[in-house]
């Protein structure tokens, strides 16, 4: 039988330690402000560069029933006492997944980026950069787990589950046939991906992944919603994807409370915790992104085009002056 990871009770990591004093929560309030400050804004000895830092960003919902009274008193405390996912994801598991493993790629990101030519860069181009066309950068695996996490957390929601409706509902069924194959789909590549991973529905503008090649046949219908999954820390970002939902089919992301049985909390997660309007944005900034890209690249190539005309009639000019010469000299 496999041993049960130890949690990290966030409850407990405010309690002061045998011996040690108690810290009001004022004064703890006061501390933890200013270590913020220190942990995002850093200055380098007389430079005047400012170094950036991820912080562990907390779900778009109260991670417990007291979280919203405790925080009117003092922002800087928060108890798990009853998870706003309950009963369908434990307090147990939020404690142990997101204040222990969340937080920890944050922290490890910190240090690993920390006086490099990373440091400063947005989440999306660490991820880029360090992925190295697949030979990973030390920092790839957390800088690419803590992008996956925030956007996991997000894609939830209490009470949520059901179907979604409007233009990501119309494109489900354009692409899958049906809300339910989509399910199945989606169901299929969370429980087959092979050890540790993610499954995705991601919005795909069919662009051919050549440096130099323009799809010569652009349509609507090349903008289509796809399945796929990744391991380890893996995203669709790296295929030039937009992701807009995401399960981690890590085993520590379902183990407290499904023990081995994966396709169980594949299912509740489907059925209780999706929260589809957080798909739906997703899918109109997707869409609003694609046709940005295009627009640029259309005003690159006709800036191209207004370039190479000069010169095409100046050539068209001297070849006109040499046959007038010839003719002249005939």
């Amino acid at each position: 039988m496999l041993a049960t990871p130890a949690t990290v009770s966030l409850t407990r990591a405010r309690l002061p330690a045998p011996g040690r004093r108690w810290i009001s929560p004022r004064r703890l309030l006061c501390r933890d402000k200013r270590e913020k400050m220190e942990r995002t804004c850093l200055r380098k000895g007389n430079s005047s560069l400012i170094t950036a830092k991820f912080e562990l960003k907390p779900p778009p919902y109260h991670l417990d029933w007291k979280q919203s009274i405790q925080e009117e008193l003092c922002p800087a405390i928060r108890i798990f006492s009853e998870s706003a996912l309950e009963p369908h994801m434990s307090r147990e598991t939020l404690e142990y997944h997101w204040g222990k493993h969340h937080r920890g790629y944050v922290e490890n990101l910190n240090r690993q980026i920390g006086g490099t030519e990373l440091d400063g860069l947005t989440l999306e181009d660490i991820i880029t950069i360090t992925y190295n066309k697949g030979d990973f950068l030390p920092a790839f695996n957390n800088a690419a787990q803590v992008w996956n996490h925030d956007f996991f957390w997000e894609t939830m929601k209490p009470d949520g589950g059901g179907e979604p409706s409007g233009d990501l509902l119309e494109l489900i069924e354009r692409d899958f046939g049906s809300f339910e194959r989509f399910v199945e789909e989606f169901k299929l590549a969370a429980s087959t991906q092979f050890g540790s991973g993610w499954a995705w529905l991601a919005y795909k503008a069919n662009r051919l992944d050549v440096g130099n090649a323009v799809n010569p046949c652009p349509s609507e219908q090349d903008k289509k919603l796809v399945v796929v999954k990744s391991p380890n820390a893996i995203n669709p970002l790296l295929w030039d994807y937009c992701p807009l939902l995401s399960i981690d089919v890590w085993e520590h992301a379902y183990y407290l409370d499904f023990q081995i049985r994966r396709a169980d909390y594949i299912s509740i997660f489907m059925e209780k915790l999706i929260s589809w309007e957080a798909v739906g944005s997703r899918l109109e900034m997707a869409k609003a992104q694609v046709a940005e890209r295009e627009r640029e690249e259309e005003r690159r190539k006709r800036a191209e085009e207004e370039e190479q005309t000069p010169h095409g009639e100046a050539t068209k000019m001297f070849l006109e002056s040499i046959d007038g010469d010839d003719s002249e000299s005939e």
